[in-house]
């Protein structure tokens, strides 16, 4: 079984256990070719076809030289539609009751195993977790290949922003967890509420809070970038 990671500092793994975050965008790490000193290049996206994306690197080419035969270059996404998924956490957010039911190997005694689990790597970081652990799992329901901004303001919502009224106007503000102080973000005026939790942001817009939640996430001018990207649907289902 497979494993896949939210991001917690914004409250996304909680949003997924919650059932409010049900899709995720993976950016595709589009390679670049550099062809006989012209220069380091991204070839175009040719199409895309029975879930994968596709770039035709022989578009490139201006004459009939000997990279005219180069392959077109197949992404495939990280997973299937129907395919179940275990939503990794640390070991230390799990309780040990329910990390103990988990186990296959037979065994009954509980503090050998919790000794072995907090000397882990994945005690305290979820690359290091065995995904048949993972007391969460979700199915994978769909799949689609678009560019980021493409991304409507419903997805927006799925993808874990929250809607809340807005008590001034009478309309809706939108709100990302954890975001430090700003402000301004995307061209976007952002006021900041204090929750139990941390600072929520509070923008005008879905897709100006997604915007700053992705530049959080994969970096600042992510969404600037427009990458292409992979996005799963999914729904929890354990």
């Amino acid at each position: 079984m497979k494993k896949i990671m939210f991001n917690d500092r914004f409250g996304l793994t909680e949003a997924v256990l919650a059932g409010r975050k049900t899709m995720t965008r993976r950016i595709i790490p589009l390679i670049e070719i550099d062809w006989a000193g012209r220069g380091r290049v991204t070839p175009p996206v040719s199409g895309y076809e029975n879930g994968c994306l596709w770039m035709d690197c022989r578009q490139f080419l201006p004459d009939s030289g000997k990279f005219d035969y180069v392959a077109p270059r197949k992404y495939q996404p990280a997973y299937k539609v129907g395919e179940v998924v275990a939503v990794a956490q640390r070991y230390q957010d799990i309780p040990m009751d329910v990390l103990m039911q988990r186990r296959t190997d037979g065994m009954t005694d509980r503090w050998p195993f919790e000794s072995l689990l907090r000397q882990s790597h994945g005690w305290g970081n979820k690359q290091g977790v065995v995904a048949s652990l993972m007391p969460h799992r979700i199915r994978i329901t769909g799949i689609k290949m678009e560019r980021l901004q493409d991304i409507s303001d419903e997805d927006c919502l799925r993808e874990g922003v929250t809607r809340k009224a807005s008590p001034l106007d009478g309309g809706w503000n939108y709100r990302v967890k954890g975001l430090p102080p700003k402000s301004k973000r995307n061209g976007s005026v952002t006021n900041f509420a204090t929750s139990a939790d941390g600072t929520v942001a509070i923008f005008a817009t879905p897709r100006a809070a997604f915007a700053a939640l992705i530049d959080r996430i994969s970096g600042k001018g992510t969404w600037n970038s427009n990458p292409w990207v992979f996005a799963y649907e999914f729904e929890l289902v354990e």
